[in-house]
């Protein structure tokens, strides 16, 4: 083979080595700092959930919130149902499962619905788990038309991903918690930018199911870094294998 050709081939491969190894590492490398974001997320959550219930945020305070700072904190609130025309009853979100509740198994849906706040705003709240075949009592508790002392969780809504279907408005489903979506297709009014996953009360049929959440997060960034790194050291060694075998060969 020509020295010129060879030579051609051997900067061209250590190249295309180069850049391989490098976006390996890369790639290792970002899923350190994503694992470092994980191990942060957890421990903010778990502190979040594990603290003592405080009082909704007033009003003038809701532009200021953020999901950074914000997202699953306990909150308590006082309201009473909105009242609604049976046409326009809760939306439904589907569900076949829960990262953050290890009681929801199966297909159903979580339960949406405003309440009025008693300085009059409308804040929606996600009312619990409602397996399929089961039915919702419209009451949050037994005396519906009392002031509802609910305690839950500060959430944002989803932003709906390129395949996530859209909301079929005829049966109220969503497949994506988007509280202003609901709002704006089922008349609820303008309402809070985000809503409460429900802790307590439950219902007196038991039917929607709120309860506790919990940190269910996986952190297997160590091990997909060690992939990635393990795959760079094996292209580096594969080239270098091929080199030496290069230069041994006759010209």
């Amino acid at each position: 083979m020509p020295s010129s050709l060879r030579t051609g081939r051997v900067i061209g491969l250590s190249a295309f080595t180069l850049v391989m190894v490098g976006a390996l590492a890369g790639l290792g490398f970002w899923q350190l700092a994503r694992k470092t974001e994980k191990v942060a997320l957890i421990a903010a959550l778990e502190e979040r959930l594990a603290a003592a219930p405080v009082p909704l945020p007033p009003p003038a305070q809701w532009p200021r919130l953020s999901p950074e700072h914000d997202e699953f904190r306990r909150v308590t609130l006082t309201a009473r149902r909105l009242d609604m025309p049976d046409a326009a009853p809760d939306a439904r979100v589907f569900a076949s499962g829960s990262a953050l509740r290890s009681d929801v198994s199966g297909l159903g849906a979580f339960v949406f619905a405003p309440v009025r706040l008693m300085s009059d705003e409308i804040v929606v709240v996600d009312r619990g788990f409602l397996p399929d075949g089961q039915r919702a009592a419209r009451e949050f508790a037994a005396d519906d038309n009392a002031p509802l002392s609910l305690i839950g969780y500060l959430r944002f809504p989803e932003a709906p991903g390129v395949f996530t279907p859209r909301p079929d408005l005829v049966k109220r489903l969503w497949f994506a918690r988007d509280p202003l979506g609901m709002a704006t297709n089922l008349g609820w009014g303008k309402v809070a930018p985000f809503y409460i996953d429900l802790e307590s009360p439950a219902p007196p049929t038991g039917w929607p199911k709120p309860a506790a959440l919990e940190v269910h997060l996986r952190d297997q960034h160590l091990q997909y870094a060690i992939t990635w790194f393990g795959l760079a050291v094996v292209v580096a060694a594969a080239f270098a294998f091929w080199l030496r075998s290069q230069r041994r060969s006759p010209a």
